[in-house]
């Protein structure tokens, strides 16, 4: 593991974080702890190093929402008013319209469309994971739209339906190297901020924004990179998990406003700061992608 600071404090500042020692060991980190494992003769010290990497995770959190803080403050705390807000995000919103993806789909070479997917590919954080981790304790009516949208992502019940083999399909299709030593920063920063938000409870409302704003933007930014892949040749079932995306969570996203973020926000609108944080802290991210992949790509 790459080393790290030996205290949050000493990392006080963002750029102190979104550097490629810091993520990728927070990644390998992450890989590790949430890995199932064995009881082990010194989880002692296991556990003596996961509070310090947990500081360091909180504290690279931090720096993320002091970064958006004042943004997401104006996001309105009535139902009506904080839902048109976050609805606007897919249009509004940081690194909305990027001009990577109508590249991807126009003009991307198998090689540029290759380097994309691996980087995309080892900073994915797993969605179906994230969903069930956010969802311990949550609200009934919450509770039961992030159950159905987490079925959705198991294929419900069909193992050929389930949406993470879908992309470990296209991974083996395209032999991707897909590994956090060969991904840049940026995407292991989106995956790392992912994780942060949905395995500490202190996030969990982040978490529910973070995981909605995917929802909402996600579609167009799969519909490109699917046609990208048609343009160049690849068959319907390789382009499968994008072609779903393009569709399927444009539903979700629908369904996850009315049935969790405006009962969330009905019930206690103090919540709406904490999804609007979360929301921005995801897309801020992935606008950090979006410019890296251009600078290498073009």
């Amino acid at each position: 593991m790459a080393t790290l600071p030996k205290d949050a404090a000493q990392a006080a500042s963002s750029s102190q974080f979104l550097t490629d020692s810091f993520q990728r060991g927070l990644a390998h980190w992450n890989h590790e702890r949430l890995d199932p494992a064995f009881p082990e003769a010194d989880w002692q010290q296991t556990l003596d190093r996961d509070t310090r990497m947990l500081r360091l995770e909180g504290a690279f959190l931090e720096s993320l929402r002091a970064e958006i803080m004042d943004e997401a403050a104006q996001a309105p705390t009535d139902v009506e008013g904080f839902i048109a807000w976050f609805e606007a995000l897919q249009d509004d919103g940081p690194g909305q319209g990027d001009p990577l993806f109508p590249w991807i789909a126009e003009h991307a070479t198998r090689e540029d469309l290759t380097w994309f997917l691996e980087q995309e590919a080892a900073g994915e954080a797993g969605f179906d994971d994230l969903v069930a981790y956010t969802q311990v304790k949550l609200p009934k009516q919450a509770k039961l739209e992030l159950a159905r949208n987490y079925w959705d992502e198991m294929g419900r019940g069909n193992p050929k339906g389930m949406h993470g083999p879908m992309l470990d399909g296209l991974i083996k299709a395209l032999q991707l190297d897909a590994r956090i030593d060969n991904t840049v920063w940026e995407s292991l920063a989106l995956a790392n901020a992912m994780t942060a938000m949905a395995t500490n409870r202190r996030y969990a409302w982040h978490s529910v924004g973070a995981l909605g704003a995917i929802e909402l933007t996600a579609p167009g930014r799969s519909a490109a990179t699917a046609k990208g892949l048609r343009r160049l040749g690849f068959s319907a079932d390789e382009r499968r998990y994008f072609d779903l995306h393009a569709v399927l969570d444009v539903k979700h996203s629908e369904a996850w406003n009315k049935e969790a973020l405006r009962p969330l926000v009905s019930e206690d609108p103090r919540r709406a700061t904490a999804i609007a944080e979360g929301a921005l802290i995801r897309l801020r991210c992935g606008e950090r992608c979006f410019e890296r992949y251009r600078a290498e790509l073009w």
